[in-house]
C-alpha cells in the first residue's frame, strides 16, 4: 500500500525513501501549536502524519503556516463530508492553509482526529509551495471526511512548519511526525 501512496510522487519514490526526520507529542499541559523548525532542504517532499484533539468544541481545523509568515502569504480550498451532507469552499490570499479537521472535548472521549499532508517541493526557489490533506475524524456515528489544499504564496524554501488549532488547544497525547521524502 505504501508503494501506491508513493507512486503519487511520479512512481521514483519507495517506501524506504520516508525518513523520519521529528516527531512531536503534546505533553500533560495541552499546547496552543506543534513547530518543526530548522528543516534542512534535502528532501524532494516532506510528509506529516498527525493525530490530535482539542479541549473545546465539536470539531476543529488544524491551521498550517510556514517560515513565521502571516497576512495574505496562503490560499486555501478544502471539500468534507459528514454521511449526510458536503460542503467546499477556497479562500485567496488568507493568513494560514487547512491542514484538515481534528476531534473536540465535546466528542466521545479518546477519539482523535487523523491526518496525513503531503508538502510538494518545499524548497524549491522556483514555484510556490503545494500542500495537500487527507484527514478525518471520527464522531461516533458522525464525523468527518476531510480533503483540503492550500499554497505558501512564495519561492522561499520552507524551513519551518507550525500547526496550530483553529480554536483552543491541542490535548495530551496529540502527535506529529515529519518526515522527508528522497
Amino acid at each position: 500500500m505504501l508503494n501506491n501512496i508513493a507512486a503519487i510522487f511520479g512512481g521514483a519514490t519507495e517506501v524506504g525513501d520516508y525518513e523520519s526526520i521529528a516527531t512531536v507529542t503534546v505533553g500533560a499541559g495541552g499546547a496552543s501549536s506543534v513547530d518543526f523548525t530548522s528543516i534542512a532542504g534535502t528532501y524532494k517532499h516532506l510528509q506529516i502524519r498527525g493525530i490530535s484533539r482539542i479541549t473545546s468544541g465539536s470539531y476543529a481545523q488544524v491551521l498550517f503556516t510556514v517560515n513565521g509568515a502571516g497576512g495574505s502569504s496562503y490560499s486555501r480550498h478544502y471539500l468534507f463530508g459528514d454521511g449526510s451532507t458536503t460542503s467546499a469552499a477556497g479562500v485567496a490570499s488568507t493568513s494560514s492553509m487547512f491542514g484538515g479537521v481534528m476531534s473536540g472535548s465535546s466528542q466521545t472521549s479518546g477519539i482523535f482526529g487523523a491526518l496525513v499532508t503531503d508538502i510538494l517541493d518545499y524548497s524549491n526557489t522556483n514555484k510556490n509551495k503545494t500542500i495537500r490533506t487527507l484527514s478525518g475524524v471520527d464522531g461516533n456515528g458522525s464525523g468527518y471526511a476531510w480533503f483540503s489544499s492550500g499554497a505558501y504564496l512564495s519561492t522561499t524554501a520552507i524551513t519551518s512548519i507550525s500547526i496550530v488549532p483553529e480554536s483552543s488547544t491541542f490535548v495530551q497525547y496529540s502527535s506529529f511526525a515529519l518526515y522527508g521524502i528522497k
